[in-house]
């Protein structure tokens, strides 16, 4: 099956693009946007709307099949892409990706995959944005073609040696850190709130009591809301590096708080991502190890999960190979081709680290389909719900589609146990 056309469309994101600098800085929220100046290149405000383009293949027989090429919420910063913008970035595909792939055989994904994803411009690679988006498209085309899930795609070509099952869900509450827990609680999210804990001031406290607090808000109203005393979710919040900045980069006394966040928790586990952010890769990976080591030597239970200036596939090999984390967050979009995302979840399980195939608030439906096709034929650890912070509507995208994908995968497989053949999806 061949591709005879390729339309791109510019579409909105589930979130925003924010100035992550800037929100240190000091940036006052007013209303829903910030009040100040943006710092990071490529921003003309604080907030502004993400966007996203769809990339859309046609297929020879009619058929059309799509990816969307977006980037995170904190664009620009922790050493990714700069900004995306859709009108700055159709042309490119247009001219350049375009031509590379009308007329090209959909034979498989993995060799076209890592071809676009490898593919230079002027001697720079597309960026991450393009790259996820247009790979993304390739696997979809892939499993028109073989009349199969992206899930069985992916555990085919990649040997993955998995059972096809559900993946605990991670849900993120955005500012709205109370209401929107009781919502996780009652739709039975496996992992939560993330907590989108970004100022010392506001949010964590100057001693961290702030959060302290909330940690243990969290646990009473779980102990309410839950179903039942079974229901076991594990606390995960994402503390974009104030931690260090209160204490200091201090491990002892960072050590020492995490402790204490532990015992708010208890009985249930705490993973905390990012602790500190030291605006380089090397001082990371070391500044995470060494609170990692000083942890266990204490005997405190807390997970550190890895999200900054763990990007790219070589970023997340390292972290693994230094031992720097419990979990690493593979931020998607941040890698660039979706291949790499199937890498680096496959590594971090051979390798005993959680894969958390996570991503970003400012994707989209398609992006959040796909990349939970990928996390069930990898086996990860947790797969974000996605797009946007409004709880509902990215747990409904990722539930239902997980659901989608393990029944028809099932199906499929009882058809062949029973007749030899595969089922006519023609009739699905």
């Amino acid at each position: 099956m061949k591709i005879i056309d390729i339309v791109c469309s510019a579409g909105k994101t589930g979130f925003y693009f924010d100035d992550q600098r800037a929100i240190k800085k000091g940036a006052e929220q007013d209303g829903f946007t910030y009040v100040g100046e943006a710092v990071t290149e490529g921003f003309t405000n604080v907030r502004q709307a993400g966007e996203s383009i769809s990339v859309m293949l046609i297929l020879e027989d009619g058929q059309v099949a799509y990816g969307d090429c977006a980037a995170v919420q904190y664009s620009g910063a922790g050493g990714r892409d700069p900004l995306f913008l859709a009108d700055e970035f159709i042309p490119l595909i247009e001219e350049h990706i375009s031509p590379k792939l009308i007329g090209r055989e959909i034979v498989n994904f993995k060799e076209l995959a890592e071809e676009i994803d490898n593919m230079q411009v002027e001697g720079k690679k597309l960026h991450t944005a393009i790259r996820y988006g247009i790979t993304q498209s390739i696997l979809d085309a892939t499993a028109k073609v073989k009349k199969m899930t992206m899930a069985e795609v992916i555990k085919e070509e990649y040997n993955t040696n998995v059972d096809l099952k559900r993946v605990p869900i991670f849900t993120q509450c955005g500012d709205d850190r109370y209401n929107n827990v009781d919502k996780m609680i009652i739709k039975g999210a496996d992992v939560l709130p993330h907590g989108l804990i970004n100022n010392v001031d506001t949010k964590l406290g100057k001693d961290g009591g702030k959060l302290k607090e909330y940690v243990g808000w969290l646990k009473n109203r779980i102990e309410a809301l839950r179903a039942s005393e079974e229901d076991n979710f594990v606390l995960h919040i994402d503390v974009y590096g104030t931690i260090g900045i209160a204490f200091d980069n201090d491990i002892e006394k960072m050590s020492n708080y995490l402790g204490e966040l532990e015992k708010a928790a208890a009985p249930f586990k705490l993973r905390i991502e990012g602790p500190m952010d030291v605006e380089n890769r090397d001082g990371q990976v070391k500044a995470l190890k060494e609170l990692r080591m000083a942890l266990k030597k204490k005997g405190i239970g807390v997970e550190l999960v890895a999200d900054e200036w763990c990007n790219t596939w070589e970023d997340i090999k390292l972290f693994v190979d230094e031992e720097a984390a419990d979990m690493v967050q593979i931020k998607t979009p941040d890698l660039g081709g979706v291949n790499n995302i199937v890498e680096a979840i496959l590594y971090c399980k051979e390798n005993g680290v959680g894969a958390y195939s996570g991503g970003t608030c400012n994707e989209t439906d398609r992006s959040a389909q796909i990349c939970t096709n990928i996390a069930i034929a990898c086996g990860a650890d947790q797969c974000l719900a996605k797009p946007g912070m409004g709880v509902d509507e990215g747990f409904m995208i990722v539930y239902n589609e997980m659901n989608r994908v393990l029944t028809l995968a099932k199906r499929r497989q009882l058809a062949l146990m029973e007749t030899g053949e595969e089922i006519n999806r023609s009739a699905m």
